[in-house]
């Protein structure tokens, strides 16, 4: 075969290679937003407009046409020019008003038939259930309903990057709807408090919610008891077994103890007397030797029965005995009771402070 079929031709480096040193430099990504069709936007706008337009009439004839309005007028001299429009406006605010219903059924229904086309839901007959509030909206006593469409339209064309309505009336509007429900999920917490507290009143209701919370929460209360014996009480058991401290004090104790008893034990004091000259210092060295016997039991015992295996089993004992503890018990009913009534309280103390009173939306 020739040479040059051998040969492999130059490797170029890759544009991603080069670009690398490039990464820290570029500038962030922008978030990626769908492209909107230009003819559904512009549609989108319109019908908003419209519909904008259509409520602000349909509020300003429900408003001029009300008791208000013609008890008002008479007082401001507008009497004439409210007449008038009752008179000679009104009718034709009306028809105009059936003919844009009109419309948005017609429309309503053109979309219904694209998204059949296009099945765009999963049956034919979901779009009326997706779409109810403008399906209702079509009836004139329900004309209010329109506000959703608007609404909904403009809260797509903010997604899409434009700005509907000015930053500060979006604040304002937020502030609002938050504010609401805040003030609605309060009382109905309060409420369900409320009515927790009056069953807890309920001796039968109060003695069954003690029993099944313990009975859920036995094996969470073994380790909870086990973990504080194993940290308060292990070490200042073990802390028995040294030399100094508690330990070396206990043993003196019981050496004093045996030695007085050596010396108050008149039968051994009368028996050592009766041997000549060595009975006073046998009695001696035996009290010593007591004390000594005492000492070394009471170290004898703590290594023993305070070996590190021996205390952990104890307290695996005494929290699984804790944690089985009966419920037909007075004083824990009553510990139970003031912990729940401390925890309600203290929940509902923060459910009533009213969050949107230290935002700086009302300038309070």
């Amino acid at each position: 075969m020739p040479a040059s079929s051998t040969t492999s031709a130059p490797i170029e480096p890759t544009p991603a290679l080069n670009q690398s040193s490039d990464l820290s430099h570029s500038p962030p990504p922008k978030p990626n937003r769908p492209k909107p069709n230009r003819l559904k936007l512009t549609y989108d706008i319109v019908m908003i407009i419209a519909i904008s337009i259509d409520l602000l009439l349909i509020s300003i004839d429900a408003i001029l046409m009300s008791n208000f309005s013609s008890n008002t007028a008479p007082r401001l001299a507008m009497s004439e020019t409210l007449n008038w429009y009752q008179n000679h406006v009104h009718d034709s605010l009306r028809t105009a008003g059936g003919f844009f219903t009109l419309f948005l059924i017609a429309e309503l229904l053109l979309r219904w038939a694209t998204a059949i086309k296009q099945k765009i839901y999963y049956r034919w007959f979901f779009f009326p259930f997706v779409h109810w509030y403008e399906v209702l909206g079509c009836f004139p006593q329900l004309r209010a309903l329109r506000l959703f469409r608007a609404v909904i339209i403009g809260r797509r064309l903010y997604q899409l990057g434009y700005q509907v309505l000015p930053q500060p009336w979006i604040n304002r509007i937020n502030f609002y709807i938050n504010l609401l429900l805040e003030e609605l999920s309060d009382r109905v917490i309060l409420t369900t408090i409320q009515t927790f507290r009056q069953q807890l009143t309920d001796p039968k209701m109060h003695k069954s919610f003690i029993d099944s919370t313990i009975a859920r929460n036995r094996d969470e209360i073994e380790a909870a008891v086990l973990s504080l014996l194993r940290t308060e009480l292990a070490p200042k058991l073990q802390a028995l077994t040294e030399s100094s401290g508690g330990g070396a004090m206990i043993a003196t104790e019981m050496g004093n103890a045996i030695k007085e008893g050596l010396a108050n034990t008149p039968e051994l004091r009368r028996y050592l007397r009766m041997i000549p000259i060595a009975g006073t210092l046998i009695e001696s060295q035996l009290q010593h030797v007591g004390h000594n016997i005492g000492e070394n039991v009471v170290y004898a015992l703590n290594e023993r029965l305070l070996d590190a295996e021996r205390i952990d089993a104890l307290m695996v004992a005494i929290a699984s005995g804790v944690a089985q503890i009966d419920t037909d018990n007075s004083a824990l009913d009553t510990l139970i009771a003031s912990i729940i009534a401390d925890g309600l309280d203290e929940f509902e103390a923060q459910i009533k402070v009213q969050q949107w009173k230290h935002q700086d939306m009302l300038n309070l």
